[in-house]
């Protein structure tokens, strides 16, 4: 499978140097010539961490192709996804949808590498809410912008594109992907449903791949 980019920090600039607080450098200072121990800076705002909500198809044709199909596939790049987000200090949110309806595997939080186990609860089978999937998705982020606890969120779907719905482009997201697992042609895959959405939604389209 492609190991999906490493999930980076937020690198700071030089216009993101501490600014001198010039009140209290001179008081600091006094009647003396200013030294580099008299300065007092700003304190600085920290960066909010990036928010990953991974929503993962668990239906009943992503189980095809048995364990090493494409649900496991999908399982394994959701591991991944969750331990580079532990590693860049990021939050993380798991979305399971199948024929047990829309499930919060993950609620949305600090990402832990330990957290990468709770992929493994995801089941299969059934038909494929996704729209439903994607409407918890929606609430969810809104509950996350108004505590304010996250910064820039991403939304991660994780699918086949085997269903006939239509949805509605997620909210709330800086940016989504869609990781599409159907084991057709690439050439297929790329004139399908998934790259139809991602078209739609102005997201960004990748092609999953049991290659390495």
């Amino acid at each position: 499978m492609q190991t999906p980019p490493p999930l980076k920090p937020a690198v700071k600039t030089g216009a993101d140097s501490p600014a001198i607080a010039w009140l209290r450098t001179l008081l600091a200072k006094g009647p003396r010539p200013l030294q580099r121990e008299h300065l007092r800076y700003q304190p600085q705002a920290v960066a909010a961490p990036r928010l990953h909500l991974i929503v993962l198809d668990t239906s009943g044709s992503m189980r095809q192709g048995g364990q090493g199909g494409r649900l496991a596939l999908a399982k394994g790049h959701a591991t991944r996804l969750i331990e580079q987000a532990a590693r860049a200090g990021d939050h993380v949110g798991l979305l399971c949808f199948g024929g047990s309806g829309v499930q919060l595997v993950l609620p949305i939080g600090p990402a832990r590498a330990a957290g990468a186990a709770r992929v493994r609860q995801c089941g299969g089978g059934g038909g494929t809410p996704l729209r439903q999937a994607l409407a918890v998705a929606n609430n969810l982020l809104a509950q996350a912008r108004r505590r304010g606890s996250s910064g820039p969120a991403w939304l991660w779907l994780l699918t086949d594109g085997r269903t006939l719905e239509q949805p509605a482009a997620p909210k709330g997201v800086e940016h989504a992907v869609v990781l599409d697992f159907d084991d057709r042609s690439p050439a297929s895959r790329a004139s399908g449903r998934c790259a139809a959405w991602a078209a739609r939604w102005g997201a960004e389209y990748r092609l999953a791949s049991s290659a390495a």
